[in-house]
């Protein structure tokens, strides 16, 4: 998925805002990294205790040391589960605040994203962001960078010791060292490109099955299931190798590592061994500098495992700020507009001039817009397929900003206006009625939320929307009436039902712009012609635009605009433009012949 404007930031920026997002937990983490600290300096206490049992104890035979050994071992280790609970509490604390918080800038960004990056992308792969690389992310916050904090000082803790007990073998052991960061180095990019790899066949498979299921109806009525389970089943390999990949890589590094560590324990049995013989070592410490050489074992296996979960993590890092990069409505202000001016109670009358668009740069869908609707004015719009009719009505609540031109209300440029206060008065019934799961109530107040109070005011004002659109008596035969729950999506409504609940929605604000995209043209005669009488009652003394195909819906229009290939051809009223003989003539001809 591409997203307009929005560019792959690197793995260092990634880190870095990461680090933003968790500064205001400073203190939290500060408590879980001293209990990261303590836990990892009690780790590496348990090869000396080798050494004592060894030198003091059982070659000594010191039964009084042996006392304070087994004291000392059950303190240590008791230390050492409190402090990794106060490890694992905290860190996760923090962890989980930082995804919280991340998930919900994300989940408002894309409420705000720009409807050109919204129209490009998949739904199903916008959702696994917010799903998918949200959890591997909170992977890599709460459970992976403690792991890596705890065994990093832990092993650099005991490689201090191995240095302590005896340098020669210390320098001997860390010969394989370099090696094995060269390899930490190679298989970092190696890992992270896997890691984007099982994100995107992640994000794939969560499209296919978005997609499936919002058309199951289609899928069922068209016998596609055998089609539709292959896509998946596509996809599921897809995922399965890019997993499989990622695994390969891991696994290949840790077997190399360990095989460096065994050879590296090797050497020093035998030079250590030979110390002790000739006494330059005793054999306490031989076996303590073995321990140390074993115990770093884990931490380098915990390490391998957590560079693979790091890199996969900073992967959905990188996807989730690729969408928070992207551009959004608000970025869309023409240069030196006044920012989130609230235009008042507005008039309604709407001004085009000059307008172009394009969705493209080599496909421009309006050209040269001029329009002057009056306030209170019906204005129809007609046309062929793909002239532009949508797009054109999509300028007014700035779904879209034009390319050139500009469009006003009531004088004002509506670029320079605030989002939200201009869509507040601006009333929208598309072709589709998309209803929410919920109680009709609020479906209709969807817009309005404080409606949804119970009140007696509430309740007329619910009523008074329903009526006009000619649903409310429809609405109180319902078990529940107003607080019935309706599908989601409505799918237990008629078309014509929720035709008219949409139309119930766009007026329960009052707005004083009413644009009606096709808002019939999948209806039957009878429905469309109720539905007909609905929007007539919800147009009286508001500005209005019809998109219509069925010319006999717009026939009592105040202004009829005929568009053709993203330009006005005709305009009139219903009556001069079949006098003219041209395009609406011709449309209508067609339809009544």
């Amino acid at each position: 998925m591409t997203h307009d404007g929005a560019s792959t930031p690197r793995p260092q920026k990634v880190i870095s805002r990461l680090t933003a997002y968790a500064a205001p937990y400073l203190k939290t983490f500060l408590a879980a990294f001293f209990f990261m600290l303590a836990a990892s300096a009690l780790n590496t206490l348990p090869p000396l205790l080798f050494k004592s049992v060894v030198d003091d104890v059982l070659i000594s035979k010191n039964m009084a040391m042996l006392n304070m050994l087994c004291v000392g071992v059950v303190v240590i280790f008791t230390l050492k589960g409190a402090a990794s609970f106060g490890q694992q509490y905290f860190m996760n604390w923090v962890g989980q605040r930082v995804v919280m918080d991340i998930r919900m800038v994300l989940y408002d960004h894309m409420q705000r994203m720009s409807l050109r990056v919204v129209h490009a992308s998949r739904v199903g792969e916008l959702m696994s962001r917010i799903t998918g690389d949200v959890a591997t992310l909170q992977n890599l916050v709460t459970s992976t960078l403690a792991n890596l904090i705890v065994n990093g000082v832990t092993f650099f803790g005991m490689l201090g010791f191995i240095f302590y007990i005896n340098w020669r073998l210390a320098l001997i052991t860390i010969t394989t060292l370099p090696a094995v960061l060269w390899l930490l180095t190679f298989a970092a990019g190696s890992l992270r490109k896997a890691g984007h790899r099982v994100q995107e066949r992640l994000a794939n498979l969560t499209a296919i099955v978005q997609e499936a299921f919002s058309a199951i109806r289609i899928v069922r009525a068209f016998a596609t299931e055998e089609f539709e389970s292959a896509r998946f089943r596509e996809g599921n390999v897809e995922n399965f190798d890019a997993l499989l990949r990622a695994v390969r890589i891991q696994a290949f590094l840790s077997g190399v590592v360990e095989v460096f560590l065994i050879l590296a324990l090797a050497v020093v049995f035998w030079f250590g061994g030979r110390d002790v013989l000739k006494g330059r070592l005793t054999p306490g410490e031989l076996v303590a500098f073995i321990g140390y050489i074993a115990f770093m074992v884990q931490p380098i296996r915990v390490f391998m495992n957590g560079m693979n979960s790091l890199q996969t993590g900073l992967a959905a890092s990188e996807r989730i700020f690729s969408v928070l990069d992207s551009p959004t409505e608000a970025d869309g202000k023409s240069a030196g507009s006044k920012e989130n001016r609230a235009p008042g109670r507005i008039k309604g009358r709407v001004t085009f001039e000059r307008v172009r668009f394009s969705y493209a740069p080599d496909r421009e869908v309006l050209r040269g817009i001029d329009l002057d609707t009056p306030s209170g004015e019906k204005t129809a719009i007609v046309g062929p397929t793909g002239s532009g009719k949508s797009t054109l009505v999509d300028l007014i609540p700035r779904f879209y900003d034009p390319t050139s031109g500009r469009i006003l209300i009531d004088g004002q440029d509506i670029s320079g206006l605030s989002l939200p206060a201009l869509r507040r008065q601006i009333g929208i019934v598309p072709q589709e009625s998309v209803l929410m799961k919920g109680t009709v109530a609020f479906n209709i107040a969807y817009g309005l939320p404080e409606l949804l109070d119970r009140s007696a005011s509430s309740m007329k004002t619910l009523r008074a929307a329903a009526q006009t659109a000619g649903i409310d008596e429809f609405i109180m035969s319902l078990p529940g009436a107003y607080e019935a729950e309706i599908g989601e999506r409505g799918v237990n409504l008629s078309g014509g039902q929720r035709q008219r609940i949409a139309i119930a929605r766009a007026v329960v604000r009052d707005p004083r712009i009413l644009i009606l995209d096709e808002a019939t043209s999948s209806l039957d005669l009878e429905v469309e012609r109720q539905v007909q009488e609905a929007m007539n009652r919800a147009m009286a003394g508001r500005t209005s635009f019809v998109i219509a195909h069925r010319l006999s819906t717009v026939m009592n229009a105040d202004l009829i605009l005929v568009l053709s290939e993203g330009e006005i051809v005709q305009r009139g009223t219903h009556e001069t433009l079949l006098r003219e003989d041209g395009l609406y003539a011709r449309l209508y001809g067609l339809q009544f012949k």
